[in-house]
C-alpha cells in the first residue's frame, strides 16, 4: 500500500483522500485543485491563494524555471516556497508539454528531477512522452515504451523525501492506458497523473476522457491518487471525480480572465455579455458587471480571475460534500444539463456502471431517479446482480402494487422501477427506498424489467407472475414467456 494516500469517504469512483506530502510537512485533501502558476506571470499571488482561497497544493512548471536564468537562480538560492511564499504543496511538472508543442526539449529525466529536488519542489514529473489523441496504435504503442523506460529511471533517481508523479498516457487506445497504468503501478512512485487529455477537453470530448480514465483506472491500485492533467474547468470535475480522478491543475482561471471571461459551473461567459452576476462570491456581491468593465485591464484581469477562482474551489467543496452525502452522481446529472457533450460523458460514465460499482457503497442516504440515465447507475447494477442471492419461493407473485395477487402464488414480492423484484422485507433498505416520480418513464421499466429477467433466469425452478402498471408492450416482450404478466392498472385506480 501507498502511504503517502489514504482514503476516508467514496461514492461511486469518487472518493475524499489525504495525500500526506512528506516534504512540505502538510496533508493534502482530495479531491484538490492545484492552481497553475507561471514563474513568470504572476496573476493571483500563491500567498493569496492560500489565504484567500485556500488553496493546499499547486502547480509551476520547473522547465519554464530552467531555461529562465534570472528565475532559474533564485529558485535554486531561495527555494520555490520562499520564491512564491506559499506554505503548501508544490508540484512541478517537466518540460512534457512543452514537448508535445514544440517537439523536443533540452533535458532528461535526470537531470529535470535532480533540478526539481534542487529547487525545493514536493512533487516532481520526469520526461515522459504526451501522446496525443487518435494517433495510431502502432505510434501510442512505441511512445508508451519510451514513457515505461523513463518511469523506471524516474524510480531509480534520488530525490530525498519528494514525491514522483507517474504519467499513465496510451493516447486514446483503452489496452494501452490499461497497460501503462500497471506498469506504473508497479513501480515505487506516487502519484499518477492521467496525461494528454487536454485536446479531448478543448474539443469538448468528454465521453473519450470517461474511457481514457476508466481504463487508467483499471491498471491502478486502490491506493493511487489519480491526477487528470489540464482539467481545468469546473464544469467537468464532478464528472471526472465520480470515475476516480483526485487531482486538477487549472490555469483556466486565468486564462479566461486575460479573455474576459467568466466562469461558471454550466459553462464560460463573455464579461461584455452579463448584466447581472449569477454569483454571489466576494467578487460578485461587491460589484456589478458594468463596474468591472470600466477596470483597468490588470485590475480587471485580477479580478476576473478571483471571481474564476471562487468558482472553481467552490465547486471542489461542493463535490465533496456530495461525496459525503451519498449524492455525487446527482451532482453529475445535474452537471451533465449544462452541455451536450456533458451528457455524452454522463452516459459514457454509466457504461462504466459495473467498475463503479465495486468502490459504491452499499449503503447512502437516498437515490433520486431523475431521468432515464438514473436507471444505470450502479445501485441498479449491484441490485440486479445481487438477485441470485436471495432465496426464492416456488412461487412468487411480482408486483407493483400492495396486494398479494393470485392465490395460486405462495408469495408475493415488490417490483420497482428501475431496480425490479426484491421481498417486501427489504422496503426499507438502500437503495429501495428510492425517490422514483409517479410518472415512471421507459428507461426505468426496462431496468425493472431486466431485473424481473436476472431472477427468473436465476430460478429456473420457480414460476412466476408479474402485477404491471400499465407497461408497454415492448417492455414485457423482454420478459421470458413463462411470467404470467397481469395489468393492475384499473384495480390501482379503484
Amino acid at each position: 500500500m501507498r502511504e503517502c494516500f489514504e482514503l476516508r469517504n467514496s461514492d461511486a469512483g469518487g472518493r475524499i483522500g489525504e495525500l500526506t506530502v512528506p516534504r512540505a510537512g502538510v496533508t493534502v485533501e482530495t479531491p484538490a485543485l492545484l492552481p497553475v502558476i507561471n514563474p513568470n506571470l504572476d496573476t493571483i499571488s500563491p500567498r493569496r491563494l492560500a489565504e484567500e482561497f485556500g488553496a493546499e497544493i499547486l502547480i509551476t512548471n520547473s522547465y519554464i524555471i530552467y531555461n529562465t536564468d534570472d528565475v532559474r537562480e533564485r529558485a535554486l538560492s531561495e527555494g520555490l516556497h520562499d520564491m512564491f511564499e506559499f506554505p503548501g504543496a508544490i508540484m512541478t511538472d517537466s518540460g512534457s508539454f512543452q514537448l508535445s508543442e514544440y517537439g523536443e526539449i533540452t533535458v532528461t529525466t535526470e537531470e529535470i528531477l535532480e533540478f526539481q529536488a534542487d529547487i525545493g519542489s514536493d512533487i516532481g514529473t520526469p520526461v515522459d512522452i504526451p501522446t496525443p489523441p487518435d494517433v495510431s496504435r502502432e505510434r501510442a504503442a512505441e511512445e508508451l515504451e519510451t514513457t515505461k523506460e523513463r518511469l523506471e529511471v524516474a524510480d531509480g533517481v534520488d530525490v530525498g523525501d519528494m514525491l514522483i508523479n507517474a504519467p499513465v498516457q496510451g493516447s486514446t487506445h483503452p489496452d494501452l492506458r490499461e497497460a501503462a497504468a500497471r506498469h506504473a503501478d508497479s513501480t515505487d512512485l506516487d502519484v499518477f497523473p492521467v496525461g494528454a487529455v487536454v485536446p479531448l477537453m478543448n474539443e469538448y470530448r468528454y465521453d473519450d476522457m470517461i474511457d481514457v480514465v476508466a481504463a487508467a483506472k483499471r491498471g491502478l491500485g486502490a491506493d493511487a491518487p489519480v491526477h487528470l492533467f489540464g482539467a481545468g474547468h469546473p464544469m467537468m470535475f464532478a464528472l471526472a471525480v465520480a470515475m476516480g480522478c483526485d487531482l486538477f491543475d487549472s490555469a483556466a482561471y486565468a486564462l479566461y480572465a486575460r479573455d474576459d471571461r467568466y466562469l461558471t459551473v454550466r459553462g464560460t461567459q463573455h464579461l461584455e455579455e452579463i448584466e447581472y452576476f449569477p454569483c454571489s462570491c466576494p467578487v460578485c456581491s461587491s460589484r456589478d458587471p458594468a463596474d468591472v468593465r470600466e477596470l483597468p485591464d490588470r485590475e480587471r484581469e485580477e479580478t476576473l480571475a478571483a471571481h474564476n477562482l471562487h468558482v472553481t474551489f467552490g465547486e471542489i467543496r461542493r463535490i465533496k460534500q456530495a461525496i459525503r452525502a451519498g449524492n455525487l452522481l446527482e451532482l453529475v446529472e445535474q452537471r451533465a444539463r449544462a452541455h451536450p457533450t456533458m451528457l455524452d460523458g454522463y452516459r459514457t460514465l454509466l457504461d462504466h456502471a459495473d467498475q463503479l460499482e465495486a468502490t459504491d457503497p452499499v449503503s447512502k442516504g437516498a437515490f433520486f431517479y431523475t431521468s432515464h440515465e438514473s436507471a444505470r447507475r450502479p445501485e441498479v447494477l449491484r441490485h440486479r446482480q445481487r438477485l441470485e442471492r436471495l432465496s426464492v419461493p416456488d412461487s412468487v407473485f411480482l408486483t407493483e402494487g400492495d396486494g398479494d395477487g393470485p392465490e395460486k402464488y405462495e408469495a408475493a414480492w415488490r417490483v420497482k422501477p428501475p431496480f425490479g423484484p426484491f421481498p417486501r422485507a427489504l422496503s426499507k433498505s438502500y437503495p429501495l427506498t428510492a425517490e422514483v416520480p409517479t410518472r415512471v418513464d421507459r428507461g426505468a421499466l426496462e431496468a425493472a424489467a431486466a431485473g424481473v429477467t436476472r431472477l427468473v433466469e436465476s430460478s429456473p425452478n420457480s414460476e412466476f407472475g408479474l402485477g404491471h402498471l400499465d407497461w408497454p408492450a415492448g417492455v414485457l416482450e423482454a420478459l421470458p414467456e413463462s411470467v404470467e404478466t397481469i395489468d393492475l392498472t384499473e384495480s390501482h385506480r379503484s
